[in-house]
C-alpha cells in the first residue's frame, strides 16, 4: 500500500529500528541525553504520586537501612578496643584482662545492628520492585490504549523497530532505573552523610585524609571515562551495523545464495566484525584501567589512614578500635561516591526513555467525530464521493476535485499505473486518512459523521499484502468475526478453497503459524486472509489485488467463490491484472491521482483509451 504515496511521506524516522539494548560497565557507555531533562523528570515523577505512601515508607526504610549501616563499624570498635587493651596487658607481662561478657554484648548488638539493616533493605527493595511495576504496568497501558488511538499516518511516518524500543526497551530502562536507582539515590546520600559524620566524630584529621583523596579519585575516573566514551559511541554503532547486516543476510538467504553474494557478505562481516573488534578492545582497555587507578588511590588513601592512624593509636590520641572503625569508613564512603556518579548517567538515561515514551503519548490522536450519527441498520452500499481533494502532505495534493457515484450491489474496479491513487482511494474510503476537502458518503451519510468503529465495520478488506498473527489457523480465520463458530471457519474456508489444505495438516484447524506465517505459503496466506473476509459477511467488500499471490487454477476457484460473496454488496477491486475485471459494473481508471476515465471493461475498449493501451499491453495485442 505504500506505492501510492512513497514520494510524499515525510523522511522515516529510523532511529532505534534494531531494538538493541546498549549495555556496558557502569559509567563507561555513552548516554543518551533528554531534550528537557527537568521537564521530563517533572512528568516521570507524577506517575509517583499514586503511590506516595509506599515510596515515603521505602524511603524512611532506606534512611534506616542506611543509619544502621553506618553505625555498625562504631560499634564493633568498641569490641576492638576491649581486645586491643586485653592485648596490651599481655605483651606487658600482666595477666590479661578481657571482659568477655562486654565484647558478648556488643557482638549481639552488632548482630541485632546487621539484622535491621538486612530487614530493612530488604523490605524497602521489596516495596519499591512492586511500586516501580505498577508504575510500568500503567505506562505500558496508557502507550498500549494510545498506539490504538493513533492514526494511520503515524506509523506510516515512523519506523516500526523505533516505535517497538519504545515499548520495550525505554520502559524496561525506565523501570530499572525507578527499581535500583531511585533508592540508591536516598541510601547513597545517607551513607556519604553519615559516614562523613562518623569519619569527623571520629578524627578530623584522618578524616581530611580520606577528604583530600576524593577529588583525585573523581579527576582520574572522568578523564578516562571522556576518552573511553568516544570508543564505546564507536563500539555501540558497529555493533548496530553488524547485527544489521547478519539480521538482512539471514532474512534475506534465499536471495543471497540465488545472487551468489555469499564472498561478499562474508567479506562486509569480517570487515564490520574486524571494526567492533578493534574499537571495543580500546573502550574495554581504557575503561578497565579505572578501577585499578581509583584502588590505588583509596590503597594510597588507606595507607595514609595506618600510618596517621598508628602515629596517633601511640600517642594516645585516638583508640586502635577508632582507628579500625575508620578504615571501613573510608570503603563505606568511596563506594557511595562512585554509585552516585553511575546513578546520574543511568537517571539520564532513564530521563532519556521516558522522554521518548512521552513523545508517544503527546502524539496527535485521530480526531474523533463531534456529530454522531448511529450506523444504518441495513447498508446497502451506496456510495459518492463528492469533489474530493486530499494530499499526503500540504505541500503536494495527490487527489484534486474527485466525484465518483456508486450504486448500491456495484462492482467497482480501479486500475491504473503505480503511484496513480488507487490504494488512496480505499485509505480515504476507511478513513484511515482525513480528506482536505469534499465529503465521502456512504447511504447519503456523510462518513466523517460515523464512528470509524462503526463505519469500518461496514467494510472487510483482502489486502495484497497478507497479515496473519501467531496462533491458530481458525483463530486466524474468525479474526473479523465476533463469533467463533467453528462451522462458520470451515464454511469460510471451504469457500476460499483452503480447507482440503488445511485437512493435510497434522493438526487440522488448530495447527500453530508463527510469527511471520513462513509454515504456509504465500498463496495459502492469502487464501485464509480471504476466509477471514468470507466469515466476516461485510456490507462492502474491498479487494487489494487479492489473488496476486495465488495460481491461475485456484485464482478461478476464488473467482467463483468471490462471485457468491460479491453478490448483493458494493465491492471496490484494486486490479493489476485486468482480466479478473472485465464483468466490473464499473472501472475507474486512474492516472495521477486523477480519474481519467471511468466506464464499463467493453465501453472502454470500443475507443482508444489509456485503460485500451493497458489491457492490450498486458496480451500483447494492438
Amino acid at each position: 500500500m505504500a506505492d501510492e504515496r512513497s514520494n510524499q511521506k515525510p523522511p522515516v524516522n529510523m532511529r532505534g529500528v534494531m531494538g538493541l539494548r546498549r549495555g556496558g560497565p557502569p559509567g563507561s557507555r555513552p548516554v543518551e541525553k533528554a531534550k528537557d531533562f527537568r521537564g521530563s523528570l517533572k512528568r516521570l515523577l507524577t506517575y509517583h504520586g499514586m503511590h506516595k505512601l509506599s515510596i515515603t515508607i521505602v524511603f524512611v526504610m532506606a534512611i534506616l537501612s542506611s543509619l544502621f549501616g553506618v553505625l555498625t563499624p562504631k560499634v564493633l570498635s568498641r569490641a576492638m578496643n576491649i581486645l586491643y587493651d586485653g592485648f596490651i596487658t599481655i605483651i606487658g607481662g600482666e595477666r590479661p584482662e578481657i571482659d568477655f561478657n562486654a565484647i558478648l554484648k556488643i557482638l549481639i548488638l552488632l548482630g541485632f545492628l546487621y539484622f535491621l539493616n538486612a530487614a530493612f533493605n530488604y523490605l524497602q527493595s521489596y516495596l519499591m520492585a512492586g511500586v516501580s511495576q505498577k508504575i510500568i504496568y500503567r505506562m505500558r497501558r496508557e502507550v498500549d490504549e494510545k498506539l490504538t488511538k493513533l492514526p494511520i499516518s503515524y506509523f506510516d511516518k515512523n519506523a516500526r523497530g523505533d516505535i517497538l524500543s519504545r515499548i520495550t526497551n525505554d520502559i524496561d530502562n525506565i523501570g530499572t532505573t525507578l527499581q535500583q536507582s531511585a533508592v540508591q539515590v536516598i541510601t547513597s546520600m545517607v551513607t556519604i552523610v553519615g559516614v562523613l559524620a562518623m569519619m569527623l566524630y571520629i578524627s578530623p584529621l584522618l578524616a581530611l585524609v580520606v577528604i583530600l583523596s576524593i577529588p583525585l579519585t573523581m579527576l582520574v575516573t572522568m578523564g578516562i571515562a571522556k576518552r573511553s566514551q568516544k570508543y564505546f559511541t564507536k563500539q555501540w554503532n558497529n555493533l548496530g551495523d553488524l547485527n544489521g547486516h547478519v539480521e538482512e543476510m539471514f532474512t534475506g538467504a534465499a536471495v543471497v545464495k540465488a545472487y551468489g553474494y555469499e564472498d561478499q557478505a562474508i567479506a562486509k562481516f569480517c570487515e564490520q566484525n574486524e571494526a567492533l573488534y578493534e574499537n571495543s578492545r580500546k573502550a574495554q582497555f581504557i575503561s578497565g584501567v579505572i578501577m585499578p587507578l581509583t584502588g590505588t588511590i583509596n590503597n594510597l588513601a588507606y595507607v595514609a589512614i595506618c600510618i596517621v592512624g598508628g602515629m596517633g593509636v601511640i600517642n594516645g590520641t585516638i583508640t586502635f578500635g577508632d582507628v579500625t572503625a575508620f578504615i571501613q569508613y573510608q570503603k563505606q564512603f568511596s563506594q557511595p561516591i562512585t554509585q552516585m556518579a553511575n546513578l546520574m548517567n543511568v537517571l539520564q538515561s532513564a530521563v532519556a526513555s521516558s522522554e521518548r515514551v512521552f513523545e508517544l503519548l503527546d502524539e496527535p490522536e485521530e480526531e474523533q467525530n463531534e456529530t454522531i450519527v448511529p450506523k444504518p441498520e441495513k447498508v446497502l452500499g451506496e456510495v459518492d464521493f463528492e469533489h474530493v481533494s486530499f494530499g499526503y502532505s500540504k505541500e503536494k495534493t495527490l487527489i484534486r476535485d474527485m466525484n465518483i457515484h456508486v450504486e448500491p450491489g456495484q462492482l467497482v474496479a480501479i486500475v491504473g499505473p503505480t503511484g496513480a491513487g488507487k490504494t488512496t482511494l480505499v485509505n480515504l474510503l476507511m478513513r484511515f486518512y482525513e480528506i482536505d476537502s469534499g465529503s465521502i458518503k456512504v447511504d447519503g451519510i456523510d462518513i466523517r459523521n460515523l464512528k470509524r468503529d462503526d463505519l469500518r465495520d461496514i467494510f472487510g478488506m483482502v489486502l495484497q499484502d497478507t497479515w496473519l498473527f501467531s496462533g491458530t489457523i481458525a483463530d486466524n480465520i474468525a479474526y473479523g468475526s465476533p463469533e467463533k463458530d467453528q462451522a462458520k471457519v470451515r464454511e469460510a474456508a471451504q469457500s476460499a478453497h483452503i480447507h482440503r489444505f488445511i485437512k493435510t495438516l497434522s493438526d487440522g484447524y488448530d495447527t500453530i503459524l508463527n510469527e511471520e506465517g513462513t509454515n504456509v505459503s504465500q498463496g495459502q496466506k492469502q487464501l485464509l486472509t480471504i476466509a477471514r473476509a468470507m466469515i466476516s459477511r461485510p456490507d462492502i467488500l474491498i479487494l487489494d489485488e487479492a489473488t496476486s499471490s495465488v495460481d491461475t487454477r485456484t485464482e478461478l476457484q476464488i473467482q467463483q467463490a468471490m462471485e457468491k460473496l460479491l453478490k448483493g454488496r458494493t465491492s471496490f477491486v484494486i486490479a493489476h491484472r485486468l482480466s479478473t475485471i472485465r464483468n466490473a459494473d464499473l472501472i475507474l481508471v486512474m492516472k495521477d491521482g486523477d480519474i481519467i476515465e471511468q466506464g464499463t471493461h467493453d465501453s472502454l475498449m470500443a475507443q482508444p483509451t489509456f485503460y485500451a493501451d493497458l489491457y492490450n499491453s498486458q496480451w500483447g495485442t494492438t
